[in-house]
């Protein structure tokens, strides 16, 4: 298989398999809280009825607010297409750089936040104004994990920095322990996760992420739906890939694409239970408690750096 055709295959994986995480977490919670599950099939029904019903829009929205949902999902493809999924070392590892990776997400951010403040209603400028204040915490936090892993494997390169610790092997560093730690608490804030946010409630007050596309509908609001649950397949792909990355393909043969696959399954599925776990034993925590968990994020990840300096540099 060439490699530009594993990077395709691996899109649609990152595209077709971000609606499967997100029920599968779902459904794990519901068995620990002793409820009925939906299908796995379900968000794929979601989705479906959004796109064939019609699109229902303010009459002072603008031209932005149209193009939103276009542009936020097309930035997660982008930032999908940059991540290693199954394999490493493919043709797209010139852009597979993590700087990269952080900009498309940037992109991602920014028009549905101004896409929430088109309209002009209260919830959607709260929302707004919520996911700018959060995005100046999240973002330092996840820079330093980016410096962490960029000193260890000298190099901000995705596919390097996994090529680097499937050659080293396992070996404890408290560097990558305290960023793999910082990057958990990241992408539980990014994605919108409890306890930072709850993706299953609409309550006005609470809402971050939900609030920015209330006033959506019809497919547009499937495109944005769409584009979340692929923004949590990202992260999860850079947990379970950057500091996980056993069972990677190396090289481009039939029988360690399907390992790789195998394994990347494997460890979504795990990481799925672990989210599922810890949302259900935490409670969301009030919206200014907040920074005070991505500046322990930041902190982590900074435990991390210095780590890495004393305990490996200086050695």
């Amino acid at each position: 298989m060439t490699g530009w055709l594993l990077a395709l295959v691996q899109l649609a994986l990152f595209v077709l398999g971000a609606p499967l995480l997100v029920i599968w977490v779902k459904r794990v919670k519901c068995f620990l809280q002793n409820r009925r599950a939906p299908s796995m099939l379900q968000p794929y029904r979601d989705l479906g009825k959004l796109f064939r019903k019609q699109v229902v829009l303010a009459e002072n929205a603008s031209q932005l607010f149209r193009m939103a949902p276009y542009i936020v999902f097309a930035a997660m493809v982008l930032a999908a297409f940059t991540v290693p999924l199954i394999a490493i070392q493919l043709p797209t590892a010139a852009i597979a750089d993590m700087l990269v990776l952080v900009g498309f997400l940037a992109i991602g951010r920014f028009f549905i936040t101004l896409a929430g403040m088109d309209v002009g209603t209260a919830f959607g400028g709260m929302g707004s104004s919520r996911e700018v204040s959060l995005s100046a915490f999240a973002e330092p936090a996840m820079l330093m994990v980016i410096f962490t892993l960029a000193m260890t494997a000298q190099s901000t390169n995705l596919s390097s920095v996994m090529q680097y610790l499937i050659d080293v092997g396992l070996v404890l560093r408290p560097s990558l322990m305290f960023a793999l730690l910082g990057m958990l608490l990241v992408a539980v804030a990014e994605t919108g996760r409890v306890p930072v946010d709850n993706p299953a409630t609409h309550l006005e007050l609470t809402m971050v992420h939900e609030a920015m596309i209330l006033e959506y509908s019809g497919r547009h609001l499937a495109m944005m739906e769409w584009a979340a649950q692929l923004k949590l397949m990202i992260f999860g792909a850079l947990v379970v890939n950057i500091f996980f990355p056993w069972g990677l393909a190396t090289e481009f043969t039939l029988v360690a694409i399907a390992i790789g696959i195998a394994a990347m399954i494997i460890k979504l599925a795990v990481l799925g239970v672990v989210l599922a776990l810890s949302e259900t034993v935490l409670a969301k925590m009030r919206v200014f408690r907040v920074p005070e968990y991505l500046n322990l994020a930041f902190l982590l990840a900074l435990l991390g750096a210095l780590s890495h300096i004393i305990l490996e540099v200086g050695v």
